[in-house]
């Protein structure tokens, strides 16, 4: 039975339990059992390779032993034992002499919620997990990799606006131009389900990583923070699976609430790769951790503040960014020409309509800077889609390929990028234009006349501006001629 059957065959199972209401919660459901299973699973491969290993679970809460028999506890003492026994103790795991494990269960199952009201079909999950993924055979773990791949795209499905899956290609598009390089400290501040840090990490090991120690240099130096409980469980979990065994650097926080101060030089990092949420608004109060001159509560802003305090001198980020910050005005502009004077934004590729389909159908942006010297041009590139596409959507995403020329532009920031040129694609802007521009950055290809709009949702809008005006003028008239015909009377 392959992984994908063995996911829906416990997804399906999962609907036929009266405590378990939708996707999110199936899903939560879900990962907190592959969770154990996949700790259990390392736990085998760490005791074969030293030679005393003590996990940082009780025996009785081991998956091997109260999970791994398909004959073993089910009904009404498997519920009991799972509510009265297992959570209540993981929630409040102590970590002997200091085992980091410990932590990343505790935070794990801070949060974590055993939905399901049947006993009995608990133990068919179980059993479904148990015999359907095997995590020690390297083929499966691959497997397994783009297994979770799906169901971080499904959860997002059913996850709420600006929780969306940054697409595959734009996460490795994204890193693969920052470079993070070994001994750089990598982190995303709202790192979601993960998928930039597994990029990052896979990019490392690739272009750097040859021995135990590099290995060691490695698993410290990738950083996340993500404030909502779910993806934090799914972020934890895709670090273990990508070979992170002790994913103590996901926390569970919200970076936004310290003062901006207190993230000092020492917490500072020399790369950073984000999608920060967009469209969503910070609770009251999160605004005044940020200087009068930045306060907002659009997240997305807040995030940009945040992110050129967090980076070194010298350091490096990428981010996506929607439309409406390029052309914002008010509190934007001071954000933008802090950006452009502390740092050195040289690249914005402009993406087109569809990236994040079905989840928002926003316009996007990526934004590419290093901290330390002012902007004095700025080159955008606008992503074309390749032939024969009109948009992307759920079957068709974007592929890592399209950026191919992209990546062959490019060029390399130590000699200004020198080697890039004028294409129909990519064209350059000087400081004085954006400050005339009163640093607007939406500046559009200047290689493309006004081209046609055949957009379904504009076309609409334009039709509906006209039939208010057309009613509008109709009301007028009516009442010029009703006041004509009162003054014959």
């Amino acid at each position: 039975m392959s992984i994908s059957s063995t996911i829906k065959s416990i997804q399906d199972i999962m609907r036929k339990d009266v405590g378990v209401d939708g996707d999110a919660q199936r899903l939560s459901q879900l990962v907190w059992m592959l969770f154990l299973k996949i700790f259990d699973d390392r736990e085998s491969e760490w005791e074969l390779l030293q030679d005393n290993y003590q996990s940082p679970l009780p025996e009785k809460y081991r998956w091997r032993n109260w999970a791994a028999n398909p004959e073993g506890m089910t009904g009404e003492a498997l519920k009991q034992f799972l509510d009265n026994d297992l959570f209540p103790t993981l929630q409040m795991l102590e970590a002997k002499g200091g085992d980091q494990r410990a932590y990343v269960i505790r935070s794990v199952f801070e949060d974590a919620y055993n939905y399901m009201k049947s006993g009995q079909l608990i133990r068919q999950v179980i059993n479904k997990l148990q015999e359907g993924i095997d995590f020690n055979k390297s083929s499966e773990r691959h497997l397994f990799g783009d297994m979770y791949e799906q169901l971080l795209r499904d959860l997002q499905a059913a996850g709420n606006a600006g929780e969306f899956y940054t697409p595959r290609a734009v996460t490795e598009f994204m890193v693969r131009m920052s470079n993070p390089r070994l001994g750089e400290k990598v982190m995303d501040p709202a790192c979601g389900t993960g998928g930039f840090l597994t990029c990052a990490i896979e990019h490392i090991r690739k272009q750097d990583v040859k021995t135990v120690e590099d290995e060691n240099l490695l698993q410290s130096s990738i950083l996340g923070i993500e404030k909502k409980p779910l993806p934090h469980l799914l972020c934890t979990t895709n670090m273990i699976l990508h070979g992170i065994d002790v994913p103590s650097n996901i926390r569970h926080d919200n970076t936004l609430s310290y003062p901006l101060i207190s993230w000092t030089p020492q917490k500072r990092v020399d790369v950073i790769v984000t999608n920060p949420p967009f469209g969503g608004m910070e609770e009251d109060g999160i605004e005044t951790n940020f200087p009068n001159a930045f306060r907002t509560r659009e997240t997305a802003d807040l995030f940009l503040v945040l992110i050129m305090q967090l980076l070194k001198s010298n350091g490096r980020a990428a981010l996506v960014l929607p439309d409406g910050f390029l052309f914002g005005e008010g509190i934007k502009t001071r954000i933008k020409e802090k950006l452009l004077t502390e740092c050195n934004l040289h690249t914005i590729v402009r993406l087109p309509n569809g990236v994040f389909a079905p989840y928002t159908s926003i316009k996007t942006n990526l934004l590419f800077f290093t901290k330390g010297t002012p902007t004095s041009d700025i080159w955008f590139y606008e992503h074309p889609y390749p032939d024969g596409v009109k948009s992307y959507n759920k079957t068709k995403p974007m592929k890592i390929e399209e950026f191919a020329t992209e990546t062959a532009w490019w060029g390399d920031e130590a000699d200004g990028f020198k080697q890039r040129v004028e294409t129909e694609q990519a064209w350059k802007v000087s400081i004085d234009d954006i400050k005339a521009r009163n640093y607007n950055l939406d500046c559009k290809n200047p290689h493309v006349g006004e081209l046609e709009v055949h957009d379904p949702e504009v076309l609409l809008a334009q039709y509906q501006a006209m039939q208010d005006d057309m009613a509008s003028l109709r009301n007028q008239l009516k009442g010029i001629l009703t006041q004509a015909l009162r003054g014959e009377e």
